[in-house]
């Protein structure tokens, strides 16, 4: 009995240590989970930009060769010895200016011969046309000696041409490159003496595909850059190749720009910048806040404190910023940062920065 009665002390005892405890009043424990549901939570800051709009030009950029505006070979139109040079290497030189000089003994001997042989014909076609009017000659050998005449004028002119060849003059006002021949060389017509360029204006030759065809017009300004000339520069289009090139699917052009200080050389590299489609008063937002969705892209505004996604349509694209052509009006407070945080209708705060 003792035994059985220990034993039943000892099971009680075990009952009261897992039951714990008393339980606590009904609705404690609610009421402790409530309160931590209940603070409120505080609003998202982010940056946002007030759109006005603004001036902005879709720009294409591309390659082109600068180009001397008159530039040619000076060569020798007759044979003959090179007798002087009458240029320094490298230097402006006027237009007609005598450049270099062939010998000219032999043409002028024949110029000279013409200028006799001349003077006999018409000397025999007067003879002629007066015995033609007595009546001794006939009308045949009157024309025979005034179609001799008129052949010997020819070679007079031809000759007297020749003469002309022996001084080769600058054809335009320009820079005299390096000579090829010296004083005292035999040159023979078509040997080339030196180059000649006006580099004042010059200009620049650039290609852009046939896309932009109707984009760029005679008129439109470009702008490049050289290297080893650190401002930017600017050109006018003038002329415009009325065919596609079939190779490259291209459109030529060609711009002209003043050079006063001969900075800009022909044959130089130049990196050129073309405005295909400009927009006067443009809603540009920033790339980052601009959102691509299934069929579409949208961005978020900033209304009565909450964040409000438009969907949009988006034009040209520059660098940092992208035109929107609808879905938002000026003044309207766009989101620019912590863009994958935001939801329709969560609440922020929004810190404005500085216009777009």
């Amino acid at each position: 009995m003792l035994r059985i009665s220990t034993l039943l002390l000892v099971l009680v005892a075990v009952n009261l240590v897992a039951c714990g405890s008393p339980p606590a009043p009904d609705g404690a424990q609610d009421g402790a989970q409530d309160g931590s549901s209940t603070a409120p939570s505080a609003p998202l800051v982010v940056d946002v930009l007030r759109l006005v709009p603004r001036a902005a030009a879709e720009r294409l950029s591309t390659t082109g060769t600068l180009r001397a505006n008159e530039q040619v070979e000076l060569v020798a139109e007759i044979s003959g010895k090179l007798e002087e040079v009458l240029f320094r290497e490298g230097t402006p030189v006027a237009k007609d200016s005598v450049l270099v000089q062939i010998d000219r003994r032999r043409v002028a001997a024949e110029r000279e011969r013409a200028v006799h042989r001349l003077r006999l014909a018409e000397l025999i076609e007067r003879r002629q046309q007066e015995l033609l009017h007595d009546g001794l000659t006939s009308q045949s050998d009157y024309d025979s000696a005034l179609s001799e005449a008129n052949v010997l004028r020819a070679e007079l002119l031809l000759a007297e041409a020749q003469l002309e060849k022996s001084e080769v003059r600058a054809p335009f006002s320009g820079t005299i490159g390096l000579r090829s021949v010296s004083p005292g060389a035999f040159l023979s017509a078509g040997d080339i003496i030196a180059t000649l360029q006006d580099l004042d204006p010059i200009k620049l030759d650039f290609a852009l595909p046939e896309a932009y065809s109707e984009a760029v017009k005679m008129g439109d300004v470009v702008s490049f850059r050289v290297r080893g000339v650190e401002a930017e520069q600017t050109a006018q289009i003038y002329a415009i190749e009325p065919a596609v090139d079939q190779a490259t699917r291209s459109v030529f052009y060609r711009a002209r720009t003043n050079n006063p200080s001969g900075r800009l050389v022909p044959g130089a590299f130049a990196d050129v910048e073309v405005a295909v489609r400009a927009v006067p008063a443009a809603l540009l937002v920033p790339n980052v806040a601009v959102i691509p969705e299934l069929g579409g892209k949208k961005v978020f505004v900033v209304r009565d404190g909450k964040a409000v996604p438009l969907a949009i349509e988006t034009g040209i694209r520059l660098p940092d910023v992208i035109e929107v052509t609808s879905g938002l009006k000026a003044g309207d407070v766009v989101i620019v940062s912590a863009i994958e945080r935001l939801r329709s209708g969560l609440e922020v705060e929004a810190r404005e920065g500085n216009d777009s």
